[in-house]
């Protein structure tokens, strides 16, 4: 595995849960300039008024660290804004920005794949901050340590039960899922599933964060499931998919195949902070650095494009 499990702050969250970064001040301070001459000159002051206001951020649990590892460091910059970072997943996201309710919506997906009403993803500013790679994990003692893309599929539709029918121990496979609304569920089955319906009477358990996922994967014995890169720790196993491993360099290349854009959406008519925090994840600040210290990928690195429909482009 590559920088994954670097020093980054982990924020192992379930799903609503909340980050407040409190803002500490509204005003830049006045700095005032006097010259005493004949006593016909008066002191000269300047006032400027520093940035303010009140972001909340709802969506995506695969993009949150890195929303919350920015604002954070926006907040140090910017201490008049108070940003709000809260998960739920992708789809929460995209409807509470097309309701107006909050400024951002992080997803894993574009809109277009989570709105019932296309059309309202015109309403949209669509800010592709980052890459993220997503791959199975599973519990540590798990003997195998790469997997078929054709047997994993038969794993999370139930045909497969226990790992010795991939060459690994006699031992009950228990796959734990994320909830119907999850972005990072919605681009593994795309990738993993391909269009194959999951039979109705196979019902994996299902939570409702990375984070929860992370710790289940962790303390279940022979557990499997999928996280983004960002999620990768030494608690638990990153399996290879047909002998490629999920890496920076595969994932731009699109050799690794399970992966999507980080979009944090936003209103057309975004107010003066929101625009600017959205700027601020776009700069060199956490392009070139922040995304890869916390297991993300810069855009910039892809070979490949992506579109909503899945449409691969050579760059």
């Amino acid at each position: 595995m590559q920088n994954y499990s670097m020093s980054r702050r982990r924020f192992l969250t379930v799903a609503g849960s909340t980050v407040i970064l409190a803002g500490l001040g509204g005003l830049v301070g006045c700095s005032s300039n006097s010259n005493s001459g004949s006593g016909d000159n008066a002191a000269a002051t300047t006032e400027t008024k520093a940035l303010a206001g009140s972001i909340t951020a709802v969506g995506s649990t695969a993009l949150q660290p890195l929303v919350e590892a920015a604002a954070e460091k926006f907040q140090a910059e910017n201490p008049g804004v108070t940003i709000t970072v809260q998960g739920g997943g992708s789809g929460q996201g995209i409807t509470q920005i097309v309701q107006g309710a909050v400024q951002i919506g992080n997803s894993d997906v574009f809109a277009e794949e989570k709105l019932d009403n296309k059309s309202d993803a015109e309403k949209l500013t669509d800010n592709k901050v980052c890459v993220v790679g997503m791959g199975p994990v599973v519990n540590s003692e798990v003997s195998i340590d790469d997997i078929k893309m054709d047997d994993l599929k038969r794993i999370f539709t139930g045909e497969i039960t226990n790992w010795k029918e991939v060459g690994g121990q006699d031992l009950e496979i228990t796959v734990i899922n994320r909830a119907s609304g999850s972005g990072t569920r919605a681009v593994f089955e795309k990738a993993v599933l391909n269009g194959t319906k999951v039979p109705d009477s196979f019902k994996p358990q299902e939570q409702d964060s990375s984070g929860t996922v992370a710790k289940m994967v962790k303390d279940t014995p022979g557990a499997i499931s999928y996280l983004a890169f960002s999620y990768y720790d030494s608690s638990i196993k990153a399996l290879s998919v047909d002998g490629v491993k999920p890496e920076t360099s595969t994932v731009e290349a699109n050799d690794w195949k399970i992966w999507a854009y980080e979009h944090m959406y936003t209103a057309k008519d975004a107010d003066e902070a929101t625009q600017a925090f959205i700027d601020f994840m776009m700069s060199d600040e956490v392009q070139g650095s922040l995304v890869s210290e916390n297991g993300y990928i810069s855009v910039s690195g892809m070979k490949v494009s992506r579109d909503a429909d899945g449409n691969v482009t050579k760059l």
